[in-house]
């Protein structure tokens, strides 16, 4: 029989959490609709220059209308190996659209894909499309943690 895997829990400064979320782009993203009951999507995000947790969307989508009236939210960050660390980020969202938009999109393709091959193309594209831009300015984060049994049962 093999070992069990034990549960983890770490605790981490913010440095340290935007070290482990910069390379982690699958992410549940939860903001609070009229009723205050939960919103969530599952979203491909990065984490722009200045520390906060950036996701691509359209004007009319939940998330973006929830967060114009509620900028509260979280987000879980997955790992790729849906058994691997995750963590839970807290703070205010932020909707950017139109031409105020289309600047920070383009930190949002770099931060996850890294260069484009058309800027200019890729631009005109955000503009056509009339995307927008979430930004969430984290203000509390849970431990860095995995899945498992507790350590009272590691035999």
């Amino acid at each position: 029989m093999s070992p069990r895997t034990i549960a983890t829990s770490r605790r981490v400064d913010l440095p340290e959490l935007l070290d482990f979320v910069r390379t982690r782009h699958r992410v549940v993203l939860t903001t609070t609709r009229p009723d205050g009951s939960p919103q969530m999507s599952p979203v491909t995000a990065g984490i722009d220059e200045q520390g906060r947790l950036v996701v691509s969307t359209y004007p009319e989508r939940a998330k973006a209308v929830n967060a114009r009236r509620d900028p509260r939210g979280s987000a879980l960050v997955l790992s790729d190996d849906f058994g691997d660390a995750w963590v839970q980020l807290d703070g205010e969202f932020e909707v950017l659209d139109g031409e105020d938009a289309v600047e920070p999109l383009v930190d949002y393709f770099r931060c996850i894909s890294g260069e484009h091959p058309d800027w200019a193309e890729y631009r005109q594209a955000m503009r056509t499309q009339g995307k927008s831009l979430l930004r969430m300015t984290i203000r509390r984060w849970g431990p860095i943690a995995t899945g498992g049994f507790p350590a009272r049962l590691a035999d």
